[in-house]
């Protein structure tokens, strides 16, 4: 495998970690609601992360890579210190608190995270076009999640 396919490899991998964590954030913060409609668009942007996952996993393995969990002692390590990095990490506690603002604020961080993560990916000039336009086509879906998520915080 050439430097480049590998660095767009890496760079599909840092976003599969990154809609991960928004799908793990999504489902958390839709078990934790009453509010029927706050639920039903946490669940549906969770299964929008979930197609994200897929979507780069499989661009990612068209190009040779692999994109497989790293399940052992330092990646788990590393994949804690990354939800912290990717916005995620005060969701528990505004759980906790029983919150439905400070739960939807959380998933505000978690998307503003993930977009820095998208455009950081945007920044390689070497992707490949399919790589591009998939990666421009998901941000654009986490910045119009990220306007609903604002906008029913404000009606709360």
């Amino acid at each position: 495998m050439d430097n480049v396919n590998s660095k767009v490899i890496s760079t599909l991998n840092d976003l599969v970690e990154t809609a991960r964590d928004g799908r793990k954030g999504y489902e958390t913060a839709a078990d934790a609601v009453d509010n029927p409609q706050m639920k039903s668009e946490f669940h549906r942007l969770a299964h929008q992360r979930a197609t994200f996952v897929s979507e780069l996993e499989s661009t990612a393995q068209s190009l040779g890579g692999s994109t497989t969990e790293k399940t052992t002692l330092e990646g788990a390590a590393l994949q804690a210190a990354g939800a912290v990095h990717r916005g995620w990490i005060n969701l528990k506690s505004a759980i906790g608190a029983n919150d439905s603002k400070a739960i939807l604020s959380e998933c505000e961080n978690g998307d503003a995270a993930a977009l820095k993560a998208y455009d950081n990916a945007l920044n390689d000039k070497d992707l490949p076009v399919n790589v591009l336009t998939l990666i421009q086509r998901q941000k654009q879906e986490i910045e119009a999640a990220k306007q609903t998520i604002t906008t029913l915080k404000q009606a709360y």
